[in-house]
């Protein structure tokens, strides 16, 4: 048995959590929102057509921000579409995704289904094919108490208070050429800015976030986030960065590896911002916002294929990747890493919430389930509060195709106001089990108050609606504790929630 080490202190704090970063994103894409949230003459739908079942899962992940409603569906949207009478509301075709919508779901609806999950929305604006004066409107229509044009229109359409949105995204991956209205650095940073500036005159008490990199894989990173910056600097809050991972050649290792790739990321474009803040002479900091991450590859033929058939459908199952249990792990290791960077990742959203490369799926009809990634994010999202603290461990390596020495054992940690510690624990060996021991003496006297342990024996395994549970949490060993001293034990390739507690 392979052996690690983890020392924690009160005085390795990282800072506290935003709840934020256990965010997710619904878009309007596939059956996220139709045969998803949404699905009227369902069974368990309720009086707006909203799926009870789904709501209930939603729930228990605790999500506290929803982004939407795009994504890249958002860059040719007009959002005066997704308000009024629904009958009266147009269908149009989505350039983004080649379907069809028929706004049946617009921003009132998504403001209530959103309360009724217990979460805050997180609203894009199109910065691609329209700009400020329509951010602006939006802002007024959602936020204004009344006594204007669209503060009215919004009383008239049913909602006497104001939303009270407070967070806005600034359009979605602009240096994207598949992005409808593509600008360049330069172009973005001046719409951005100007956006920005507009919204906040309406309403000065919301936040923004400008548009990052697509990737850090496209040939614009870096430069890019410089130069919209240097535009945008001072009206805008955060800034936006999304990643995606898959295993298309069936590499375990090297898959469970990509989430140092995630935490280069972060550093690079933290080091951005502040050099554009530096250049300022600004006493401004800017954060992130990773408001797209995730798994996402088991899909891709599938969506060529339906594409094929029926293009400009309404509602088309696209992007339903079915999650194994490896990649319930490589999410596991991407929330430890939002965690231990949780001083400037401030908000993050899981991409996305339903069907479309989602925790929970659902059928037509049918059931609703929660797949695999759907555990971690659960446990992050309820456990993961307060303040984070920075592990310092010592573990196993391995090397493997992009990544030398990586290191077994993975790990965040955080602690509550009631003096309560977690330890989030990944083990990337697909052999053996780990031995970890954690000097916890600084916490005076602590007990396990339990080990969740997400464990299968087949790294392929997954959840379907006839067996929703065939990759699901138990109970694991709590091992012991001696002197301040906690011995547990890891399984091979394993998800580890250790939560303890003061023994009094």
């Amino acid at each position: 048995m392979k052996k690690a080490k983890l020392i924690l202190d009160k005085d390795f704090a990282i800072g506290q959590i935003d709840k934020r970063i256990y965010g997710s994103f619904i878009e309007h894409l596939g059956r996220a929102v139709y045969g998803g949230i949404y699905e009227p003459g369902h069974p368990l739908a309720d009086e707006q057509g909203f799926r009870k079942d789904v709501i209930d899962l939603v729930k228990r992940l605790q999500i506290p921000v929803v982004r939407y409603p795009g994504g890249n569906f958002v860059s040719g949207f007009n959002w005066e579409d997704s308000i009024g009478p629904a009958e009266n509301r147009p269908k149009r075709l989505d350039l983004a995704w080649f379907t069809t919508e028929t706004n049946q779901v617009g921003l009132h609806e998504f403001v209530d289904w959103s309360r009724k999950a217990g979460s805050e929305v997180m609203y894009a604006v199109n910065l691609g094919t329209r700009g400020p004066d329509e951010a602006r409107n939006v802002v007024e229509y959602a936020n204004h108490p009344g006594g204007s044009a669209w503060s009215d229109l919004r009383i008239k359409n049913g909602a006497k208070e104001p939303f009270g949105i407070k967070l806005w995204c600034l359009g979605n991956e602009m240096d994207g050429p598949w992005q409808m209205g593509h600008k360049t650095a330069y172009e973005y940073g001046r719409v951005a800015n100007e956006a920005a500036k507009l919204m906040k005159w309406v309403d000065p008490t919301i936040e923004t976030v400008a548009c990052g990199s697509a990737s850090s894989n496209m040939p614009t990173f870096g430069t890019w986030e410089y130069t919209m910056l240097d535009e945008c600097y001072e009206n805008v809050d955060y800034v936006s960065i999304h990643r995606y991972y898959g295993n298309p050649t069936n590499d375990t290792p090297g898959f469970l590896a990509r989430s140092m790739d995630m935490d280069e990321f972060i550093h690079t474009v933290v080091s951005i911002c502040d050099a554009v803040g530096g250049k300022k002479h600004s006493k401004k900091k800017l954060n992130l916002s990773f408001d797209e991450w995730n798994v996402w590859y088991h899909s891709n033929e599938q969506d060529k294929e339906i594409w094929k058939r029926e293009k400009w459908g309404p509602a088309l199952p696209l992007l339903e990747d079915v999650y194994n249990f490896e990649d319930a792990l490589l999410v596991g290791s991407m929330l430890n890493t939002l965690i231990r960077n949780s001083d400037r990742v401030k908000i993050a959203c899981l991409a996305q919430l339903v069907n479309v490369i989602a925790p929970i799926m659902t059928r037509n009809g049918g059931g609703a389930w929660a797949q695999t990634i759907y555990w971690p994010l659960m446990h992050a999202s309820v456990y993961g509060r307060g303040t984070a603290l920075r592990p310092v461990s010592e573990s196993p390596v391995y090397d493997c195709a992009d990544y030398e020495g990586v290191p077994y054992m993975d790990t965040s940690a955080t602690l509550s106001e009631d003096g309560s510690l977690t330890i989030f624990a990944v083990n990337r060996d697909p052999e053996e089990e780990l031995e970890l021991s954690a000097d916890l003496r600084d916490f005076g006297d602590l007990r396990v108050k339990e080990h969740i342990l997400l464990h299968h024996d087949d790294v392929k395994a997954v959840n379907t609606e006839e067996h929703p549970d065939n990759v699901a949490p138990v109970a694991g060993d709590t091992g012991r504790m001696d002197g301040g001293k906690l011995t547990i034990t890891l399984p091979a390739l394993s998800w580890n929630v250790i939560r303890l507690e003061p023994a009094q």
